[in-house]
């Protein structure tokens, strides 16, 4: 069935309101307790199953610093959220789920590092990384990167299900977790298309050592956004190449150059070269207005579904914000970088993806085989009916709303 029309920006699917109105009830009249949103409660559940050894896990493969930060910024992210986000029950239900998952990971990995340590050892290909904001080409770009079978990326399951399980498992987690999500949000497949194996960018992995973007996309924290910006990322990207070398190490692809794409790598992009001072990059290029229309599409999807009271002015002015930022982050970054760069536009890709890829070739000092040309040439075929484009008739229609 299709999705109801998306009436307005901060549109609600039916059944989202419904279960935020079971969830207060249930709540109210005590038929299930509500999640305990505290740091300590979310240590106390994970480090359940480790017993004497949850001190272990904790730490392992990972520097006190590293720890400590992590400590740190959950208890200022769970702060935010109880200060400034203002949640629905079932945006306080969502949150508890994510970080309660994310603690766990983060004790999941370290017991496996503990336990393996030379996975942190892998030798890792120069991978190839697309730099740019959100709406501005990026997908497009990291999906005909990665359809050339000389590289390599990271799927949806193993994304937002990372830590290595049987055969087929994460995968099967991720299906019925995308199935829920697209009962809960019709329009999300529309903005963002998702799969269990599709390409997927690594949001996921920086969201697992608290980086900011993926929560201020959701709820109003602009407290934590702040105190995050302003905090020196390094942890976090320590922990991400070492998720990185895992997934790699796991699945067999450490050879082949990975494609990876985050746009809140523009953030931190010098962060982020320090890790990777062999990579190739890619600079998605898109009009800024553009852009921001997208972005706040985007965000007051997610934020209306956990928050009664999003306000679009609060979101516009957090997205333009963002942009400026990222901007003056990237550009202080290439000043100093001295390896292969390629641009793309997102006007040019439009209108001539195969040649505006070729060029991305050409600048990165990369051969375009016969064969990663044909793959590129079967994914735009099977995008044509895509979801996308319904997310570009919501603006369209809303753009003649108001």
């Amino acid at each position: 069935m299709p999705p109801p029309t998306r009436a307005h920006l901060l549109a609600r699917g039916p059944l989202a309101e419904r279960a935020n109105d079971f969830l207060g009830k249930a709540w109210e009249r005590g038929w299930l307790p509500p999640p305990a949103l505290d740091p300590q409660a979310l240590w106390a559940l994970a480090a359940k199953p480790y017993g004497a050894r949850a001190e272990v896990a904790e730490h392992g493969g990972r520097s006190a610093q590293d720890v400590a930060d992590f400590r740190e910024r959950l208890t200022r992210l769970i702060a935010s959220i109880d200060t400034e986000a203002d949640l629905n029950p079932l945006g306080r239900a969502m949150a508890w789920g994510q970080l309660s998952r994310v603690v766990k990971n983060r004790l999941a990995f370290g017991d496996l590092w503990h336990k393996r340590p030379e996975l942190l050892e892998t030798t890792l290909a120069a991978p190839i990384i697309v730099i740019g904001h959100m709406r501005s080409g990026t997908t497009r770009i990291h999906t005909l990167l990665a359809a050339d079978p000389a590289f390599s990326h990271t799927r949806y399951c193993d994304a937002y299900h990372p830590v290595p399980g049987p055969r087929g498992l994460n995968r099967m987690k991720a299906a019925l977790e995308l199935a829920m999500l697209g009962l809960l949000n019709p329009w999300m497949q529309s903005i963002h298309p998702m799969a269990p194996a599709a390409v997927e960018e690594e949001l996921a992995w920086i969201s697992a050592a608290l980086h900011h973007s993926i929560y201020e996309s959701q709820w109003h924290i602009p407290a934590y956004s702040a105190w995050s910006e302003a905090r020196d990322p390094a942890a976090i990207y320590r922990e991400f190449r070492r998720i990185l070398m895992t997934d790699a190490a796991h699945r067999g692809i450490a050879a082949r150059p990975r494609v990876l794409k985050v746009p809140a790598f523009a953030e931190d992009l010098a962060t982020l070269l320090a890790q990777f001072p062999d990579a190739r990059l890619v600079l998605a290029e898109r009009e800024h207005d553009a852009v921001l229309k997208s972005a706040i599409s985007l965000a007051a999807n997610q934020m209306a579904m956990q928050s009664d009271s999003c306000c679009l002015d609060a979101i516009e002015a957090r997205w333009r914000h963002k942009i400026e930022l990222r901007e003056a982050r990237m550009e202080s970054a290439l000043q100093d970088w001295q390896g292969p760069v390629a641009r793309a536009d997102f006007a040019a890709l439009n209108a001539d993806w195969d040649g505006a890829i070729a060029s991305v070739y050409d600048g990165l000092g990369l051969s375009l085989t016969p064969e990663a040309r044909a793959a590129m040439h079967k994914v735009m075929a099977a995008s044509e009916d895509g979801h996308h484009r319904d997310h570009a008739a919501q603006l369209a229609r809303f753009a003649t709303a108001s």
